[in-house]
């Protein structure tokens, strides 16, 4: 089979793609990126590429490939790893071969071949590299004596430390310099990988005498590090790596991608602050856990979490000091539609210390048992820190109505409401009052902001637009969707066999023999297929997914990917016979129902050509040309009506 391979030197052998491409499963591919939800025969989540709240993102494991009815985004699986990812189709396909065990065996890179390497893979490179160099400085007698020493005392487990892949720096000033260079990486890389530093002429190593935490990314890249010194004059206590190329911390949460399987499974995260939380938890079987490593909570971070839970947990240090200031962050998690609880520790402890003290069956009885919905917990907190002031309580009021106001379902928002009035002892309509404050406040500061907007949704017959002065409909529009609706059918069911024995393919070319298809896809497709029929093998969407051009693909993938299927209820349990478009009657009325529809559009289309020449004419011999072949149009138009059964206003 031919492979529809981007051009660029390829190397990984065609048998190698192949099996790559027969290994895949799509549903295993995107749901280490989403959660989904099954509805009929395909699969439903919320789009990865772009922020919804209602999941509009379609996957078809039959076909093997997906389609956003929000963004209009849709391929197969390597397409959804380039776009996840943002990797190229190599790197995307090494990815896949990666997930699924295949052995690639690539030729040995050349100086110049290495350049040729995208940035961003070879960053990638240098920082495996650096986590390797680090994991392998935990062995030395160094690493052993102080790395290994400090895991040991926070009762790291081996297990632990290699399913995170902790490290060790040497304190040494140029001990990854010095051995990523006599290994070929560069010092241009080193330092946009941030892993080096220039000063004056010099370059040194960022991480020095540390223990160190990879940083992952949700595909389990390693994209950045953060190291903790071991020694109190040492400052600061952790150092992370600096924005990069592949690298934006406000995109990542530290342990998602050792976490996100059992995050789905669990439909709960639990979000901590630190490294040392996230390992902590995992290592007494909590596992549905992500740190957001000390920086303020992002939306990005917060999408990244809705992707496999609606329900975020906080883990909030027993640190009151801090604490408003922290409450006040969770908003954000409101505004983008997930549940938020909220856990408390006690004074001076942290999710680390306490589950050390507790030990892990108490520690997983003392999350469950004090888990608190926010804005409950809210509520309650700021009603006891108002008591019977009254200025206090009338801040308390609209703090906690601002937090409402976040949440984007309207039915949330009333609820919890009546819930602020009981507790706060307030009328019900003041708290309403004060909240459409804030929502006609957020409502024109985002009238004045850019917002996404999502593209025209596809796979819908084009409207009958009307010209304000002439009314004629907006027939390039209706021909092009006919044309679509032309090569959906002949691609779906091309070999399905009419009544009369003959097969749909042989009917649809017999009446496309006085049609041209305008838009250039469309045509190229139909001859394609007229080509490959004398070779005497099926052709079907597959064939043009797998081959086609990234034109082809696209519209071969939107067209035969249906946003709605019909419910089984309908036949069991309403005893309702929906009739299938497969039945060879129905097919048949199908296509030549479509046919008609195109082949009148196009004879309009011609008639309007034909009049705007006829108004143009400039002798008595163009102007009769023009009254007659005006006449044949219209005769033909009333047959094609008289077999649609429409009626033509003359």
């Amino acid at each position: 089979m031919k492979l529809n391979i981007p051009k660029f030197k390829r190397l990984i052998p065609d048998s190698t793609i192949t099996e790559i491409k027969n290994r895949i499963d799509i549903e295993e591919v995107v749901g280490d990126f989403v959660s989904l939800k099954r509805k009929g025969q395909n699969l439903w989540a919320c789009c990865p590429f772009h922020d919804e709240k209602t999941p509009s993102f379609s996957i078809s494991p039959v076909k093997g490939f997906y389609k956003c009815f929000g963004c209009g985004k849709g391929g197969d699986s390597i397409d959804f790893v380039m776009e996840a990812e943002k990797l190229n189709y190599l790197e995307a396909l090494k990815y896949l071969a990666k997930k699924y065990g295949i052995e690639i065996k690539e030729e040995e890179l050349s100086d110049d071949e290495l350049k040729e390497q995208s940035e961003r893979e070879s960053l990638y490179i240098v920082l495996n590299f650096a986590k390797d160099y680090f994991v392998k400085s935990l062995s030395s007698q160094e690493g052993k004596s102080i790395g290994h020493s400090y895991y040991k005392e926070r009762d790291i487990t081996d297990d632990i430390m290699q399913k995170f892949e902790l490290g060790y720096t040497l304190d040494k000033w140029d001990g990854l310099l010095t051995a990523a260079k006599e290994a070929g990486h560069s010092l241009d890389l080193l330092e946009k990988a941030g892993l080096v530093i220039p000063k004056d002429d010099r370059h040194y190593d960022r991480f020095r005498g540390r223990v160190v935490f990879p940083v992952h990314n949700v595909s389990g890249r390693v994209v950045a590090f953060g190291a903790r010194a071991l020694k109190k004059d040492d400052k600061p206590k952790y150092i992370n790596s600096p924005e990069t190329p592949v690298y934006h911390k406000s995109q990542i949460l530290y342990g998602l991608f050792q976490g996100k399987q059992a995050i789905r499974q669990q439909e709960n995260c639990y979000l901590v602050e630190g490294y040392t939380d996230v390992t902590r938890l995992h290592q007494i079987g909590i596992e549905n856990v992500v740190a957001s490593s000390g920086t303020s909570l992002t939306t990005d971070q917060v999408q990244l979490v809705g992707r496999f839970s609606k329900q975020l947990t906080v883990l909030f240090d027993g640190d009151t000091a801090g604490l408003q200031a922290s409450l006040r962050g969770v908003d954000i998690i409101l505004a983008n539609g997930l549940d938020v609880k909220v856990v408390m520790f006690p004074q001076g402890h942290d999710p680390d210390s306490y589950a050390q003290e507790l030990g892990a069956n108490e520690f997983k009885v003392f999350l469950e048992d004090k888990a608190q919905d926010f804005i409950h917990f809210r509520l309650n907190l700021l009603a006891e820190e108002a008591g019977n002031d009254p200025l206090k309580k009338a801040a308390a009021i609209k703090d906690v109505v601002g937090s409402i106001s976040q949440m984007p379902d309207q039915v949330k928002r009333t609820v919890y409401l009546q819930e602020a009035s009981n507790i706060l002892q307030i009328e019900e309509r003041v708290l309403i009052g004060e909240m459409n404050k804030v929502l006609r406040q957020t409502s024109k500061s985002r009238a004045t902001s850019a917002e996404y907007v999502p593209p025209p949704k596809e796979d819908v017959a084009p409207q009958q637009k009307t010209d304000a002065t002439s009314g004629a409909y907006d027939l390039d529009n209706l021909i092009t969707f006919q044309e679509r609706e032309s090569i959906r059918l002949l691609l779906q069911y091309g070999f399905s066999e009419l009544d009369e024995g003959k097969r749909l393919h042989q009917y649809l070319f017999s009446e496309f023999e006085d049609i041209v298809f305008k838009d250039p896809v469309h045509a190229q497709i139909i001859q394609e297929f007229k080509d490959l029929l004398s070779t005497n093998k099926e052709i079907d969407a597959q064939h043009f997914i797998d081959n086609g051009s990234p034109e082809v693909r696209k519209l071969v993938i939107d067209i035969t990917h249906e946003r709605h299927h019909v419910s089984s209820l309908w036949k069991d349990k309403f005893k309702i016979r929906i009739p299938s478009e497969t039945e060879a009657s129905k097919l048949e009325h199908s296509a030549f129902t479509n046919i008609m529809r195109l082949k009148q559009r196009v004879v309009r289309k011609l008639i309007e050509e034909n009049l705007d020449k006829l108004k143009e004419a400039q002798t008595v011999e163009e102007e009769s040309e023009y009254q007659q072949m005006h006449h044949e149009l219209k005769l033909t138009e009333k047959e094609i009506a008289d077999q649609l059964g429409n009626v033509i206003l003359k």
